[in-house]
């Protein structure tokens, strides 16, 4: 009794941290205020989907990187050459990959010194040669070595993270997000900006800034032309004469003569003593203010300019010195960024997403409640309570982690609820078969209970095989989606397990002889004493599957999937334009060149879908989205952009390639799995059933047209794990018979053990189907590549596990059977009984 005290004990203060934790996100203000900041601010955030607001991916353009760095090592390498007086020529007629050369070395035995004073060049912190050399004969070819251009790439990308921050701190954006993302990009997530355009030119600048001498009449060598603003060229010194990194402050202002504006800027000591000599030897000569490539203003020095400051005159508009004088501040960016992936939600559309989702959580909720409730009675009210505690520790765990609330992530919620009853269920089952067996409350408790651990723990885990691949290959919300099933079925596991087993013993303390009631007992009774033929119908089971498979395959290659721009790339803008129809849209877009973009309306007369495809006139993703939202605008100055998605050709690469590559793993880890606790066949038999899953999963996607997109992958990962988790409580029935009874016929085993877990199957069904249906019916479009396919993949999953998982391991078990192989490896206890037999 202490040890149980113990551990209820301990059980008790789990569940109060946990709801402790989640309490925040539901304090009202006036409390809230009363209570210290740390604990306060200890809840979920939510998603830019939720609150609206902008998500830019950057990607980082690392030709000049790399190239820059290559030809200072290389030059060193070969005035290294010089002073060794190692005789060289360069082969310009070689033309290897980007960022290579070939030299030859006239006296071969000097080879391996040339190769030698190659690896002391540029190495950096950790040791490593910029160079590496490959040699034939007496050809040395450099190259960039690929740890060099890896530390590189990382030294850029957090300085890019710095320069990105700064920038955007300047702008007085509330909280944005700013995070890599991959190798080689930068996330930034901007809640409340409905427009990033502004945005997106401050961080698509480089600013790099430089100071270059105007070259003299007679200098040719050395030189370089180079245009300003107005098209107009001028012959520059190649040589930097001063770097932009020595300024250290730099204001918007205007200019007191002109009152045009300008940038001022302030050099640090050593950039103000450097500009103040260079001033010094070289008036009447012009210098060049280079930005980016271009030169901003070219004054010609009247006398010296000591104390580092300066002026930068040009034809700036107001808006243009307050962004350069903030590049300037905040430093140039070591490489240029280019938007790959821009994603916008406008503040209502969010608003409407939270409402639609507490709505139809809390429907899906209490419709599963109140079935279980009715289902088995003052149990399945304990099982509620359970339910709630487990959401309460869902939510606890998410704002304890700094997790991001999206709505796949309220998807994911109300699916987990759905699942999180099947332990419920299992063991309530299992409780009530005790019961009608004769034991008393107590055994039964304790049966029900020991047997039910081993199915609830396989089931689970296989699902989180399919789920931590979400979370792996997944990006943005599909990462939330993942980590709320993660954490939903774990925590799922814990009050199953744990919380419900410690309330049950309460309320049969003081009477564990007497036996058990549950709610619908007759029914059970009757339903206990039937007995279906499922394996009578393996034939013909077997052949329907099949053919939808086929038809699913053939719907798959026409009409085909309804792609969204996740895999195919291109642009999709949902826009409320008042007093415009579709066809004056039409025609404004035709006249701007975007007559291939797709129009589609719907809802009331003002709401509009555009799909413009990659590469349509030319242009990728973020230049048709800029180009578009131009056109719309010249078309009706009060359009409103509700949603907006552009995707770039790499990204959406990506998401496909990772996308297949997540599906496969998930199919062959649980396959790994499912071998190692059962067997080869039945690890077969439920791969094989999955697979036929999705195929008709996939061909629901294609009839029905809906769009696919990431949260359809998220979709077909989450159906995987539904469907392995339906199919293992049948096969762990399965391998409990064959243990018993190992000698009976396979066949009756098989239909035995669906029986016996026919309810459990049907009612898991039937509850998940209740919790996803008020999403299904009035999620909307946000959720509509989830819900709908979620529910036509539960329905073809449970249909899966009565005929099909159990027919394709019957044809498994009767060619064991013929082979003369045991259906189950044997256990411990089995194989040291047959050693001590040995005489």
């Amino acid at each position: 009794m202490k040890r149980f005290s113990l551990r209820a004990f301990a059980y008790v203060l789990v569940v109060l941290l946990g709801l402790l934790s989640a309490a925040p996100n539901i304090l009202p203000a006036n409390l809230a205020s009363k209570l210290p900041n740390w604990y306060t601010h200890n809840v979920l955030a939510l998603g830019l989907d939720l609150q609206g607001g902008s998500h830019l991916l950057l990607q980082a353009d690392t030709d000049e990187l790399y190239q820059r760095h290559f030809d200072d090592a290389y030059k060193n390498w070969l005035s290294a050459l010089r002073k060794a007086h190692i005789r060289y020529s360069t082969d310009t007629r070689y033309h290897g990959a980007a960022n290579t050369a070939r030299i030859s070395i006239v006296q071969a035995d000097q080879t391996d010194k040339a190769r030698f004073l190659a690896s002391q060049i540029s190495q950096n912190s950790q040791g490593t040669a910029a160079l590496d050399i490959s040699a034939s004969d007496n050809h040395l070819t450099a190259s960039l070595s690929a740890t060099y251009q890896q530390a590189l790439l990382k030294d850029a990308i957090d300085r890019s993270l710095e320069v990105v921050r700064k920038r955007l701190n300047e702008t007085g954006l509330t909280e944005p997000s700013i995070t890599r993302q991959g190798d080689d990009a930068v996330l930034v997530q901007m809640p409340g900006v409905s427009d990033p355009s502004h945005i997106k030119n401050l961080l698509g600048t480089t600013a790099k800034m430089s100071f270059h001498w105007q070259a003299k009449a007679d200098q040719l060598s050395h030189t370089f032309m180079l245009k300003d603003n107005h098209g107009n060229a001028m012959r520059l010194e190649q040589q930097i004469a001063l770097e932009g990194e020595h300024i250290v402050d730099a204001q918007a202002s205007y200019s007191q003569q002109t009152g045009q504006p300008i940038v001022t800027f302030r050099l640090d000591n050593s950039g103000a003593a450097q500009f103040a000599d260079m001033t010094r030897d070289n008036i009447g000569r012009a210098l060049a203010v280079v930005l980016d490539g271009k030169i901003v203003t070219a004054p010609v020095i009247q006398s010296v300019i000591p104390g580092g400051r300066g002026e930068i005159t040009g034809q700036f508009t107001p808006t243009e010195t307050r962004d350069t004088a903030l590049m300037l501040r905040t430093g140039a960016l070591p490489m240029p960024l280019s938007v790959i992936e821009e994603r916008t939600v406008g503040p209502d559309q969010g608003s409407d997403a939270i409402k639609m989702g507490i709505t139809t959580g809390i429907a899906g909720a209490l419709l599963v409640l109140g079935f279980m409730a009715t289902l088995y009675g003052r149990w399945g009210l304990i099982a509620c309570v359970g339910l709630s505690i487990n959401i309460g520790l869902v939510f606890g765990l998410l704002s304890l982690f700094g997790a991001t609330l999206t709505l796949p992530g309220i998807a994911g919620i109300i699916l987990t609820i759905g699942m999180a009853v099947d332990a419920n269920i299992l063991i309530n089952e299992r409780i009530r078969e005790e019961s009608l067996k004769g034991r008393p409350a107590g055994g039964a408790l304790k049966a029900g209970f020991d047997k039910a651990y081993a199915t609830i723990l396989d089931s689970n885990l296989t699902t989180l095989i399919a789920v931590s691949l979400l979370f792996m290959f997944g990006s943005g919300p599909i990462k939330g989606f993942a980590v709320t099933i993660a954490i939903g079925l774990l925590t799922s596991m814990f009050t199953a397990v744990a919380v419900t087993r410690m309330m049950m013993q309460w309320a049969i303390a003081g009477k564990e002889r007497q036996a058990l009631t549950f709610g619908a007992q007759k029914f059970a009774t009757w339903w206990q004493n039937r007995q279906f033929n499922f394996m009578g119908a393996r034939l013909r089971a077997l052949v329907i599957s099949v053919v939808l498979t086929l038809s699913s395959i053939g719907l798959f290659w026409y009409p085909g999937l309804h792609y969204g721009v996740d895999f195919t790339g291109g642009t999709m803008i949902e826009v409320n334009s008042p007093g415009v129809d579709a066809s004056a849209m039409r025609t404004a877009l035709g006249n701007t060149g975007h007559s291939d973009v797709n129009i589609q309306q719907y809802g009331d007369g003002n709401h509009f879908l555009l799909r413009a495809a990659e590469g349509q006139q030319g242009a990728n993703a973020m230049q048709n989205l800029e180009s578009l939202k131009q056109a719309l605008r010249t078309a009706n100055p009060d359009v409103e952009f509700l949603k907006v998605d552009a995707v770039g050709p790499k990204v959406s690469g990506d998401f496909a390639d990772l996308s297949t590559l997540a599906l496969l793993i998930a199919g062959a880890g649980m396959l790994v799995y499912l071998w190692f606790r059962f067997e080869r066949h039945f690890a077969l038999a439920a791969i094989l059933t999955i697979i036929l899953d999705l195929t008709k999963t996939i061909g629901f996607f294609a009839l029905t047209g809906i769009e696919f997109n990431l949260t359809a992958v998220a979709a077909l990962l989450a159906l995987i794990g539904y469907s392995v988790n339906d199919k293992v409580v049948v096969f762990d029935r399965i391998r409990e018979l064959f243990r018993l009874t190992p000698g009976a016929d396979v066949t009756l085993t098989i239909n035995q053990a669906i029986n016996a877990t026919l309810t459990r199957t049907l009612f898991t069904s039937l509850t998940t189907l209740l919790a996803l249906l008020p999403m299904g019916i009035a999620g909307g479009d946000a959720v509509a590549s989830f819900a709908l396919p979620m529910i036509f993949a539960v329905i073809a999953g449970t249909s899966s596990t009565l005929f099909i998982a159990a027919n394709i391991l019957g044809y498994l078990a009767d060619r064991r059977e013929r082979q003369g192989i045991a259906q189950l490896r044997p256990t411990s206890q089995e194989i040291k009984a047959s050693l001590a037999d040995i005489p």
